[in-house]
């Protein structure tokens, strides 16, 4: 499970990231409502968990601005304002659940886990990382609406970028669980590099936003840059 925590208060985003992590999620923290609604649109999580009350763009803005642009990621408002009117906005603009604070760390992490849950029945095999999407279960890519010529390989091989949600994946890894060869076995070949290159041109052809990035001496990862 992965979760954005959009707070700014640091005493407060600090214990929900140590909570979180403890359940086992991983967490990234946003301080401030531009940052916060530039993480939720460019990468994928399983939940958000959203102060009201942020600098630089307001809690029901980055809300307004999920939506608007077709994220559906299941979101919780935390909010000193416990008023009936507020709330009513925040689950009409598209929120999933409200809790105002004070609140208690495990009814948080207890309410994130039944939204993460409830997104993924949605549709588990669908992912998108700012306009590329990815429908698992019917093997088809799309950047930008259109859909990506892919081979078995190269679309197995993005389908595993996309789930590990930016982080950096060496070759190692990617010959083992997209080219299935024994875990430790590197062979001398460099068709992790070749796949990566063709699928590059797929993928990132044409667009002012580029996603397969290649990271010095580690290895590649999926996430976008200009």
């Amino acid at each position: 499970m992965r979760v954005l925590v959009i707070e700014d208060r640091q005493k407060i985003a600090r214990a929900l990231e140590q909570a979180l992590t403890q359940a086992g999620a991983g967490v990234m923290v946003a301080e401030d409502g531009e940052v916060g609604l530039s993480k939720a649109l460019e990468e994928s999580f399983d939940a958000v968990v959203l102060d009201l009350t942020l600098p630089g763009r307001d809690g029901l803005e980055v809300l307004r601005g999920m939506r608007t642009q077709h994220r559906t990621t299941p979101v919780l408002i935390l909010s000193a304002r416990g008023e009936v009117e507020d709330r009513i906005r925040g689950l009409d603009l598209g929120a999933d659940d409200y809790l105002p604070k004070p609140f208690v760390l495990a009814e948080v992490v207890a309410r994130v886990r039944a939204l993460a849950r409830r997104g993924g029945a949605r549709d588990p095999h669908r992912f998108s990382v700012g306009d590329l999407t990815l429908d698992g279960a019917k093997h088809e890519a799309r950047r930008a609406e259109q859909r990506l010529d892919l081979t078995a390989r190269e679309f197995r091989l993005l389908e595993y970028l996309v789930r590990a949600h930016g982080r950096t994946c060496t070759p190692a890894e990617l010959l083992e669980n997209v080219w299935d060869y024994r875990p430790g076995y590197v062979p001398e070949t460099n068709v992790v590099p070749v796949t990566i290159m063709r699928l590059r041109q797929k993928v990132d052809a044409d667009v002012p936003v580029k996603l397969i990035q290649t990271v010095f001496a580690e290895g590649y990862a999926l996430r976008p840059t200009r």
